[in-house]
């Protein structure tokens, strides 16, 4: 099911979710992006999966007050420091959502093949109901929500300059991912801003 296209606040089971599709124009985005591409240190990150090494289909980076690390499949991840052009981000978002977001989680895709696996945004250091706040820039690429007591399921497509938040119980019962596309896709960077306790 495709999800509503809306800037105001949708109400779903367990939880909310905001969608802005053009909250950077295309200028704004295209520079915001190439800064990305060359000011971050990407790396190709793995992870034990049924007792196997596998190799993320994607490049990755943390940014954040370097003093707040964030747990991961048992591995404490240290930040690297944000740079000015997610700062710029960060001060634009806060016109939307009063919250003073610490944390940045960046997933580079490449290309159609690059992906995420189902997860949550829900770790410990996180709080109770944390809110996250989603950016995209670059290609268009499918968010694929699926409730964990199948309670339904939705998609939102992330265009160039969009932005997502979500917020209440929906990082505890409902699940995400970017899975592969069937049609080639130029790179895209999506920014996960998140305030860690």
């Amino acid at each position: 099911m495709e999800a509503e296209k809306s800037e105001k606040w949708v109400s779903i089971n367990n939880g909310e979710y905001l969608y802005i599709p053009k909250f950077f124009t295309k200028i704004e985005g295209n520079e915001l992006l190439k800064n990305l591409l060359e000011e971050i240190e990407w790396k190709q990150e793995s992870k034990t999966m049924y007792g196997k090494e596998t190799i993320a289909p994607k490049l990755s980076a943390r940014c954040g007050d370097v003093n707040k690390s964030y747990s991961y499949n048992g591995e404490t991840r240290h930040p690297q420091a944000l740079s000015d052009s997610i700062l710029s981000i960060k001060e634009r978002i806060a016109s939307v959502i009063d919250i003073d977001f610490n944390s940045v989680l960046l997933n580079q895709f490449r290309n159609e093949a690059d992906s995420t696996y189902w997860q949550t945004d829900a770790a410990n250091e996180l709080g109770e109901n944390p809110t996250n706040v989603y950016v995209n820039l670059g290609a268009t690429r499918k968010f694929q929500f699926r409730h964990r007591d199948k309670k339904g399921s939705f998609d939102i497509n992330l265009t160039h300059g969009s932005i997502l938040i979500t917020r209440g119980e929906l990082q505890h019962f409902w699940v995400h991912q970017v899975a592969k596309s069937k049609k080639k896709v130029t790179p895209c960077v999506n920014l996960t801003f998140r305030r860690i306790l």
